[in-house]
């Protein structure tokens, strides 16, 4: 046993993305669920404890983490999933702030905008869609991973990222072949599978409102 404990809500949100990381390379870990009223409540002391305020929170034995993408790099670290050259992680480094823009940019839209504007999300969603299908085909024109032979944390967030616009959008990859493929190929990686069939996966939103 690893040792690792995950304490966040019970969604996907901000934490999934590292679930996926640690599914797919074979780490066990727990998931401590704090329901939100009782967050917002302060049981358990866990808002006042945490560094900024904010979940997730990450533990490795007596080791304590917060902030997802820190988090995420943490674990890649861990696992050898930081690029293998200096080049490779200023690329994966620079991809996955690409990918938190994509995500805020989700997330503004769907939770927080008073008068969501759709049509402009959507050609907003296909700027930035087209520039991850441009580093895909950079990359043995998308028969590999975002960068190098080897995944790594900006591939688990990118393909968590796209799972949320395609729960709102289901077309919104149909004009964008490689990342098409890029999701539909990351799907089937054996851990992968075995996660995506779990309870807890399965009963989890993507977000709530109620943050």
């Amino acid at each position: 046993m690893s040792g690792f404990t995950l304490t966040y809500f019970p969604l996907r949100g901000r934490a999934e993305a590292i679930r996926l990381l640690l599914a797919d390379q074979g780490a066990s870990w727990t998931d401590d669920e704090v329901q939100i009223q009782d967050w917002a409540a302060g049981v358990r002391d866990l808002k006042k404890n945490a560094v900024f305020g904010q979940l997730p929170r990450f533990q490795d034995g007596d080791f304590e983490l917060y902030q997802s993408c820190t988090i995420l790099r943490y674990l890649a670290r861990k696992y050898g999933l930081s690029g293998s050259s200096q080049q490779e992680i200023a690329n994966i480094e620079m991809i996955n702030d690409g990918v938190e823009d994509l995500r805020m940019k989700y997330y503004i839209f769907k939770f927080f905008d008073k008068e969501p504007d759709k049509e402009t999300f959507l050609a907003e969603l296909a700027t930035q869609l087209g520039c991850f299908e441009r580093i895909l085909s950079k990359n043995s024109y998308g028969s590999k991973f975002l960068v190098g032979d080897k995944i790594s944390y900006a591939d688990y967030n990118l393909l968590d990222t796209l799972q949320c616009v395609l729960d709102f959008s289901p077309t919104c990859l149909s004009a964008y072949p490689l990342l098409s493929g890029y999701v539909e190929w990351l799907l089937k990686r054996p851990n992968i599978i075995e996660y995506l069939k779990t309870e807890g996966r399965k009963r989890r939103p993507i977000i709530s409102k109620k943050i």
